[in-house]
């Protein structure tokens, strides 16, 4: 979903640009592509050649397999990275994720806070990041990106569910009070970063950067902006947090449910990072809320012809994932 929208937003200001995925883009797309794995190490050298910089976008989904999350992320980085350094490009670009926080103590969060990770996909997002802090120190240059969840036209995933649920009159629960600040981003405004970090002064983009959005409340705000959106009066329903926690926790462990662990915690506390050295460094800041982001995606979805597409395997955040057992809930709301 990001290298979809990057790839379009770079040719549509002057990039020369190759996609590289392991499937087709949507047919919408105007730009050339390549399929190839990121852990393909041979083949990429070849693609990479005689490119300027390479943007690493390619990622395991938090709720994939233990062994799966770590072979794509931590070998997949490794292979677009010794790739990039055979091939002789002058500037990477790693799309890394404020997972690597983990839980933090400190909000809003800065870069330098400790890579604590909580759980399997984090872990491998900070072995990530090691072997791209490595590539650094020998001297290529090498933009850390670490985005917060971030919406926009293309994004389904588990925010198809508020979207179906909103779309058929009901109303959505989140647990607790759902007064927690929850910062998400919208995709025009990472791909605009990126954009930034790949025109920046090299001493400049050589560094770590938070992303996300400037301008963001609670997630009631933002699921009740979505329900507003849809029209039929409907509102966010608070559930008793313990016992909704431990049903979610049976469900996840029997595979009954897509909203796995970190996310269930991340929910019920404050959760944002501080994006002031970007705006220092490089002159970047952010142009849409969260609301904004959030609510663009949903009219996305309500107009395109993906809201009729059944729900598919999650295998990316372009895929509508499958709700399980939540979807039995409905019925309550």
């Amino acid at each position: 979903m990001l290298g979809g929208n990057l790839t379009r937003f770079l040719a549509d200001n002057g990039y020369d640009v190759l996609g590289v995925d392991l499937r087709p883009p949507s047919p919408a797309s105007r730009t050339p592509y390549r399929i190839a794995d990121v852990r393909d190490t041979e083949t990429l050298t070849g693609l990479f050649a005689g490119a300027d910089a390479v943007v690493h976008c390619a990622s395991a989904l938090p709720s994939y397999p233990a062994e799966v999350i770590r072979d794509v992320i931590v070998r997949g980085a490794r292979g677009v990275l010794t790739a990039s350094q055979r091939a002789g490009v002058g500037r990477i670009v790693h799309i890394s994720s404020t997972a690597v926080y983990g839980l933090p103590r400190i909000v809003p969060t800065p870069e330098d806070h400790p890579r604590e990770p909580v759980d399997t996909y984090g872990r491998a997002k900070t072995e990530a990041e090691e072997l791209a802090e490595k590539v650094r120190a020998d001297g290529t240059c090498v933009t850390i990106v670490r985005p917060k969840t971030f919406l926009g036209p293309g994004r389904m995933g588990l925010f198809a569910m508020l979207f179906e649920w909103a779309e058929e009159g009901r109303n959505f629960p989140v647990l607790g009070s759902g007064n927690a600040r929850i910062q998400m981003l919208a995709i025009e405004d990472l791909v605009t970063a990126i954009a930034t970090v790949l025109s920046a002064p090299a001493d400049v983009a050589n560094d770590t950067y938070n992303i996300a959005a400037a301008e963001f409340g609670t997630l009631r705000a933002d699921f009740q902006a979505v329900l507003d959106l849809a029209g039929h009066g409907r509102r966010v329903v608070s559930l008793p947090q313990r016992p909704a926690l431990a049903t979610l926790r049976l469900l996840e462990r029997a595979r009954l449910s897509p909203v796995y662990g970190r996310l269930l915690h991340k929910l019920l506390a404050d959760s944002y990072v501080s994006v002031e050295k970007a705006r220092d460094r490089l002159g970047f800041w952010p142009e849409m809320s969260n609301v904004d982001a959030i609510t663009r995606t949903y009219a996305w979805w309500r107009d395109s012809h993906l809201a009729a597409v059944p729900h598919r395997n999650g295998n990316t955040s372009r895929d509508a994932w499958r709700q399980g057992a939540l979807s039995l809930a409905k019925i309550l709301f």
